[in-house]
């Protein structure tokens, strides 16, 4: 049976994976905004389409008449988000929605790669241990043998899914976990190993005061999403608090910039939280704003994006200073029947987390802290003492270089 896993192709990771949603490399900053608020995923995958050329002689994609379109890159809202809080978006933030997504692509090159449908589980583990984080797969279906797709030339802002004649999926360090655990008793007596014994306890972490300003954290949050990992809130003896994670981010509007710009790493966490932002920190906002002379800055999002959040803070300004007002920002924050959080009140219909950072202890099994990672869709887990001091923190990519040396011993 262990040989037998041995076998196993990316193709079978894939089976109901959704097609990738897809935006032109032409797009705007705007463009991406829109259909990031438009979607029940995290990512939106960033695709340069060039027809006048050949489909390469890798063949990449597969068929396509001779189409070659690549997926270079992927975008979140958490881009946006930092690519707004900069002192220039800031300044112009107008100009900022209309500048090329390209700016907001990590400039960290093989993100995103194409792999074929017959590459190996093993080869796809390798490939993310090399710093991959999404690999792009052809979905093979009977309708792809049986007949040729001819999509048009995609728009900016278009959502096709059809690429080179077919569509195509991703698979992340998390589709790859999840597979593992479902056959996690062929790694015996791996799984119930204590982390610390395995020492995928990294000490490499990104860490910021609860008392420093958030804006200081934003090159920490850039490279936690870069990373796929978060920024831990400590106090000075270093006991974390909490975290700003960039899936909690993902989760909330461009208007979150202004919190950014504006309040301490510890008031945004509050801020962010899946409770809607406290009325006291939105009028807090709403004044530095003011003070720095901002409030075009939630004019433009009110204007572009129906932004909630920036609706509640306008809602604050124009209710003057009355501590009485009858106006909360909170109303602006309201569920769905399903009672989720939908994009337009500044929460996503796929999913709300809250700023409480997950936790686990250096004597956790591997077995359970990947189940912990994956209850929480996050791909870590920070490993703290019994006094709450922060020791480190477990990640995807950690479990997966235990696994694969498990796997070498297989063969």
């Amino acid at each position: 049976m262990a040989v037998s896993f041995l076998r196993y192709e990316v193709s079978d990771l894939c089976l109901a994976k959704p097609a990738l949603r897809s935006l032109s490399a032409s797009a705007t900053v705007a463009d991406a905004l829109e259909a990031l608020k438009t979607s029940d995923d995290n990512f939106i995958s960033v695709w340069d389409c060039n027809h006048s050329k050949p489909k390469s002689l890798d063949g990449v994609g597969g068929g396509g008449g001779g189409q070659l379109c690549r997926c270079v890159g992927k975008v979140c809202m958490v881009d946006v988000i930092c690519y707004l809080s900069k002192d220039d978006s800031l300044t112009s933030p107008s100009a900022a929605l209309k500048a090329p997504v390209s700016e907001i692509l990590t400039k960290v090159p093989g993100h995103v790669m194409h792999v074929e449908p017959s590459c190996s589980l093993q080869a796809a583990i390798d490939l993310i241990l090399e710093g991959v984080q999404n690999l792009v797969v052809p979905i093979r279906t009977r309708s792809n043998s049986r007949r040729k797709q001819h999509p048009k030339p995609i728009s900016a802002t278009s959502a096709t899914t059809i690429h080179n004649g077919q569509e195509f999926c991703w698979l992340t360090h998390e589709d790859v976990i999840r597979f593992l655990l479902s056959s996690i008793g062929l790694f015996s007596p791996l799984p119930a190993m204590s982390i610390d014994s395995l020492g995928i306890i990294s000490t490499d972490i990104l860490a910021i005061n609860y008392h420093s300003s958030a804006s200081s954290a934003l090159q920490l949050i850039s490279r936690s999403l870069s990373q796929q990992t978060s920024v831990a809130v400590v106090d000075t003896d270093g006991v974390l608090i909490g975290e700003i994670s960039p899936f909690t981010l993902a989760c909330c509007d461009e208007s979150v910039a202004a919190a950014i710009t504006t309040l301490s790493a510890g008031d945004l966490m509050s801020y962010i939280d899946c409770g809607g932002p406290p009325e006291h920190l939105v009028k807090t906002v709403m004044q530095r704003l003011k003070e720095r002379k901002l409030q075009g800055v939630l004019e433009n999002y009110s204007l572009s994006s129906s932004s909630s959040y920036a609706h509640a803070l306008m809602m604050t300004s124009s209710s003057s200073s009355d501590e009485e007002s009858s106006v909360s920002p909170n109303t602006a924050l309201r569920p769905t029947r399903s009672g989720r959080y939908t994009r337009s009140s500044s929460y996503s219909a796929r999913m709300v987390r809250r700023a409480e950072a997950i936790v686990c202890h250096p004597k956790s099994s591997l077995v359970a802290v990947m189940i912990q990672a994956i209850a929480h869709r996050v791909n870590y887990v920070w490993v703290i003492e019994d006094d709450c001091s922060l020791v480190g923190i477990v990640t995807f990519s950690g479990m997966l270089e235990v696994f694969r040396e498990h796997l070498e011993t297989m063969g």
